[in-house]
Formats: structure tokens, sequence, C-alpha cells
């Protein structure tokens, strides 16, 4: 046995994706595994003691074939006695496992997402390894799972309108909402509410391409991707009224993926259009690229029902003086909206990217147009229906929602977005001009709720994420071992603080993340009355009303 380590050792050192700088990256070698890699079998071919030790021999219509047995492979490469480094012996020796990771099963849920310039553990590339950044994203396993998706406690409630931000008194079954918190965690708290109510759902999720403009954490492998946005789109169809749509923003990288996942998902039969838009006009490096020009994104759009879709047909009225290609004057209400917009001469959508003095802007460099929100709200919504953003990035749903007379729900995790999309809805209420305003009429008015999931372990993975030296984070462990939940499978006792001195700060602060029970990351509304927490009288009465029990 530890001849073939020894021999795989030298072996892997062939192939730089999977060992840089001296170190095995043993998740990507797992991942290049999983996906069956033909560099890596090849590689592993070519080492007789690996190629007698990994595939079986099989035969096939007479023929004998090599089966690569990729079980048995990932099993002995993350074996802790194979090239076990001062992290993963540091790792294993609390309790905290490190192979089962990637293994999972049907029923996975992608939880902690999204922080700035975050990778999945899967899914590192070698300049991956090199970063900095603490990498606490995590997959859990059903069986890691038992309190997870329990209504939340909300806390700092504050209610804005034209005259300024407020404490809230109570709540109206007309407030618009603003969430902070774990998009999922945050889904699951309007079930109670809000299941079957929602008549529209926009999002716009990272469109996975390792390039996001604003750093979420868009670097995810296709499975824990389309993982990812199952979790999430199975509690939005329960949110979704008997009439309700959903329509969801991608570029090529998902777009197909998800068709698949959705029409899982909806049913296939609840499928009703592929809407195409054209970015706009692309100049400059993006042209020079040889091949077609990539210059269109992808929403998906479905519905709760097969037939007899809730949807407001809209026309393009014509320019003064336009003639069809026959040389006709046409009529009537104007060209009736295709499913491929921005495509005409009519149909002028360009993106806010390609509008470089755009007074949209936010500062967020994924934002999207509030007249391309206008077209999907105006068609799949009237007013007074419920909205729902849980990707919602600069606020624009809310914006155009607001200025549409449309009560809507935004949830945001990140503290940068959380703060563009006050500051924006708050210039709404006062009456900004800017975006679809002129188009509607918009004065001003109204207002809006802003809560936040009422952190517990989340707040130690924030500080953990802040901590700068190793002498910060042991002070942090020192913190947490008088109050968070740590899992059960960790054994503090052998927690040495010389040895995990030794590890580099990301290390530290990685294995600090892992010891923390992801089911606690928020506090549940059963436990609201538990001294422990804290929680005021008028946060237990705002919670009372919120979920309309007696808390």
């Amino acid at each position: 046995m530890q001849n073939l380590m020894n021999d795989l050792t030298k072996l892997f050192q062939k192939d730089e994706r999977i060992f840089a700088d001296g170190k095995l990256l043993k998740n990507k070698l797992t991942e290049l595994a999983l996906k069956l890699d033909q560099l890596l079998i090849e590689l592993l071919l070519s080492d007789n003691k690996a190629k007698e030790h990994f595939f079986i021999e099989k035969t096939v219509k007479k023929d004998k074939v090599l089966v690569f047995d990729k079980d048995k492979f990932i099993s002995f490469v993350n074996n802790k006695e194979f090239l076990p480094d001062s992290f993963t012996s540091f790792k294993n020796k609390i309790g905290l496992m490190t192979n089962g990771d990637y293994l999972k099963e049907k029923g996975d849920v992608v939880l902690a997402w999204a922080y700035k310039d975050c990778v999945l553990e899967g899914g590192q590339d070698k300049e991956d390894q090199k970063r900095d950044e603490i990498f606490y994203n995590e997959t859990l396993s059903p069986d890691e799972i038992d309190r997870l998706f329990e209504p939340k406690v909300l806390t700092n409630f504050k209610k804005y309108n034209s005259k300024g931000e407020y404490s809230l008194a109570g709540f109206n079954g007309d407030d618009n909402l603003i969430i902070k918190g774990n998009n999922l965690l945050a889904l699951h708290c309007l079930k109670q509410n809000f299941r079957g109510q929602i008549k529209l759902i926009y999002i716009d999720p990272p469109f996975n391409t390792g390039n996001d403009s604003f750093k979420y954490n868009d670097k995810f492998n296709h499975s824990t991707w389309l993982s990812f946005m199952k979790n999430r789109l199975e509690i939005a169809k329960e949110l979704l009224s008997p009439e309700g749509s959903i329509y969801v923003h991608l570029d090529y990288n998902e777009a197909h993926y998800c068709k698949v996942l959705m029409d899982e998902v909806f049913g296939q039969n609840k499928f009703q259009r592929e809407i195409i838009w054209r970015i706009g006009w692309v100049s400059g490096y993006k042209t020079a690229i040889k091949n077609y020009i990539r210059n269109h994104d992808t929403v998906l759009f479905y519905s709760m029902k097969e037939n007899d879709v809730s949807f407001n047909k809209e026309y393009i009225k014509y320019p003064r003086g336009y003639k069809r290609r026959d040389g006709a004057e046409p009529t009537g209400e104007g060209y009736p909206l295709e499913d491929t917009w921005n495509c005409s001469e009519i149909d002028k959508l360009d993106s806010i990217q390609i509008k470089s003095f755009d007074k949209e802007k936010t500062g967020f460099l994924t934002q999207k147009n509030e007249a391309l929100l206008k077209r999907i709200i105006y068609a799949s919504s009237n007013e007074r229906d419920i909205v729902l953003d849980f990707c919602s990035g600069s606020g624009t749903t809310g914006a155009v929602c607001h200025k549409m007379n449309r009560r809507y729900i935004l949830i945001e995790q990140m503290d940068d977005q959380i703060k563009i999309i006050v500051d924006r809805l708050k210039k709404v209420v006062k009456g900004d001009p800017k975006g679809i305003s002129k188009d509607v009429n918009w004065k001003g008015g109204g207002s809006f709720v802003y809560t936040e999931l009422k952190k517990w372990n989340e707040e130690y993975m924030i500080e953990i994420k802040e901590a700068n030296t190793t002498r910060k984070l042991l002070n942090i462990y020192e913190k947490m071992k008088k109050e968070v939940f740590f899992r059960y499978d960790v054994d503090l006792s052998k927690f040495d603080e010389k040895e995990f001195e030794e590890l580099s700060l990301k290390e530290q602060k990685w294995v600090l993340c892992e010891c923390l029970d992801k089911n606690h990351l928020y506090v549940n509304l059963s436990e609201i009355d538990d001294t422990t927490y804290k929680i005021s009288a008028d946060d237990k009465k705002l919670n009372a009303e919120f979920y309309k029990t007696v808390v």
C-alpha cells in the first residue's frame, strides 16, 4: 500500500491541475475522478500498479474492457493516511470529516451562499488554492439537517417612507419587505404566511461563469449549482399562487441545465417561453473573438398552470412614419411583444451596461434595467399582487414593483447589497425620477419594511471571515466555546492550539467555520423565549404578528 501511495504521488506530479507548489490538491483530484476526466484516467492507466488497483476487467460482447472504479479511487485518495498534510491531520484529529463533502446523495442542500470572493471547496483549481479567502460555503447532506428549515426569529425591524426611517410599530398585511439573511432559510420563513400567495417570482441568480463582476460565489461546478438552484426552486414553487409565474434570468453557462431542472420541478408542460434578450451593441475586445459574438441572455418563463396562463399581452407602439418591410403602414395597437427582445428597430431594450452614462446605475455591475423588469412584471402580475425576488442584487425588482403598485418581497444576504437596496428604495419612496418613473408617472409615496434573520452561529462565521491574525481567531474560538453550537462530531478536547497555530490563516478560518453547526446559523422561532438569545419584547410581538402565531 505504501509503495502504491509513493507511486501515485510521483504520478500526480505530472498533472499541474492536481499538483501545485509541491502539494496535491485532493479536492480537485476527487472532482476530476467524479467527472471521469479522460486525462486523469489516461494518467492512471500509464502506471501498472494504479491500473491493477483501480480498474476492473469486464467482458462486453466477448471483448475485455477496463472499467475505472472511481469509488475505490476516491476512497483511497481521501484516506487520511494518503498524504496527510497538517491541515488534514488537524481536521481528522478533532473529528472533522475530510472525504464526505463531495460524495453526496440526492437531497443535498447548498447552504452558505453568497459571500464575496469565495469558491466551493469541491471546485477549486490551482489558482484558487493560492487565494486567501475563507472557504465556508457548504453542501449539507440530508442526515446533517434537522432544524435547518424551521422558521427563524426576525429582528432589527425598520420602516421607511418618504419622511424617513422609523421603528416598526406593527405589521400591515400590505407591507413591502426586505429580508436580510441566507436566501434559502429566508424562503422557508415565508411558507407560513405566503404559501400559495406569490403571483410572480423573478430571480437573477449567479450565472456560474467564474467571473461574476461583483464577486459573488459564482464558481460552482454544474452539479453543485443545480443543487443550489433546486433547493430554492422547490420552495419557490410552494410559494407561488395557482396563477403564478416564475422567470429565471441566465446566460449560456447554465441555461440549458436549468431548463431540464425546471422541467423536473415545475413540470415540462408548465414551460411557457425561452426569452432571448439581446444585450445590445458590442464593440472592442468582445468582437475580436474568432467565433460568433455572444450577445444575449436567456430568461426561462414557467407558470403554475399549463394553459390559460395569467398574462397581460403587451404591444410596442410603432415609431412615427414606420413602415413594414413590404412598404405598408401597420395598423392596430402596435407590434405584439415577441420572445426575442431588443432584436428589432422598434424594440429597444439595451442592457444597462451598454448605456455607459445611464443614471439608473447603482454601482452593482450586473444590475438589470428597470425597463426589463417592467416588461416582466407587467406581463405576469397586476396591481397589488405580490412579487418575490430572492436574489435581489441591486433591488431593481423592488424599485420597479414600488413604482408599478405591486407588493414585493426582496431577500439578500450581502451587506453591500443590502445597503444599495435600502438606499435605492429610500429614494424611490421620495419620488426617484430615474428608470421607468416617467413612463409610469411615478411621483413617490408608499413604504417598505426592513428586517433580518436573527444571527447566532452566523455571527461567528462573519467574525472568523474578518479576522486577520491567528491571535484574533483564537480569541474568537474562546468565545465560541461559551456560546456557539458546535457540530456533534467535533471533539474539542483534541483541539491543540499549538498545532492550530501551525496552519495557514486560511486553514485556521476553514477549521473554525467547519466546527460550527449549520443548523444554528440563525435563531429558530421555537426558541424565541430562550433567555440565551435575549430577544426583546418588541421583537417577540413583531414576530408573532409576522408569523401570525402566539410566541
